[in-house]
């Protein structure tokens, strides 16, 4: 897919105007749904208020992510569709780096949205894809993000979920899993009950997560460190006020 947008690059709209027409080009190659749009749009709000950049409890959060990433069992990276239009490539540099699986899942889910969405991440240089057995199911709920594999995410103690479902965010916890939630709305469901929430733009976070991993990838003690410092609670109270500043 090409970035190639009729907007010159020092359009101070530039990047958003680019991140609109991935998602644009998602839905035109059956990766992203419809309500993907309206879901972006609801995010890019956030972002706005937050100045479109990452602000330093959104870079602690990230850090922490990376730690919990390198020092899991199984991590497995959850993707869906708006999440593989707009960082496919920025998801399996991740996943190289720490390890962690790649598996598709989605609201609205059918094998040949799961097939697509696999084979545009294999394009990016993904080796393996998961989320096309969804032999296991995540307890409590009963619409199709329940379908997961069970040597997946049904198996992992730490999962990377973009873009949740406060529903599904909820049940993945209930299940004891730790979960690293990124999601512009500090107030939504889904950073609310995560392990570490990061309230940044999946195009700034993915990548600077991976910078993380690639610095602590052999230091125990700072991924410890990084894990031991992070506080869910101020994190999600300074993206707040970073919010409430900025409107």
């Amino acid at each position: 897919m090409s970035d190639d947008v009729d907007v010159p690059e020092s359009h101070p709209r530039y990047e958003s105007l680019l991140t609109r027409h991935r998602i644009e080009a998602g839905v035109d190659m059956g990766i992203t749904s419809r309500q993907g749009l309206i879901a972006q749009g609801r995010g890019e709000a956030y972002d706005y208020l937050l100045g479109e950049e990452t602000i330093d409890s959104a870079d602690r959060a990230e850090r922490a992510a990376a730690a919990y990433l390198l020092s899991a069992e199984h991590a497995v990276i959850s993707v869906n569709g708006n999440a593989a239009a707009l960082v496919p490539g920025e998801l399996v540099e991740l996943s190289e780096v720490t390890g962690a699986d790649l598996e598709v899942n989605l609201f609205n889910r059918t094998e040949e949205r799961i097939e697509r969405i696999a084979e545009y991440l294999k394009q990016h240089g993904a080796e393996a894809v998961r989320g096309l057995t969804a032999d296991g199911r995540i307890p409590g709920l009963d619409h199709e993000r329940a379908k997961v594999d069970a040597d997946g995410i049904g198996d992992a103690d730490v999962v990377l979920v973009p873009l949740e479902d406060g529903d599904r965010a909820e049940a993945l916890g209930e299940m004891g899993k730790t979960e690293l939630v990124v999601d512009l709305n500090p107030l939504s469901r889904s950073a609310q009950v995560a392990t570490v929430p990061i309230v940044d733009n999946i195009i700034r976070a993915i990548p600077a997560i991976t910078e993380h991993a690639r610095e602590l990838h052999e230091d125990r003690d700072a991924q410890r460190t990084a894990i031991d410092s992070f506080d869910a609670s101020t994190a999600l109270t300074d993206a707040e006020a970073a919010i409430r500043g900025g409107a």
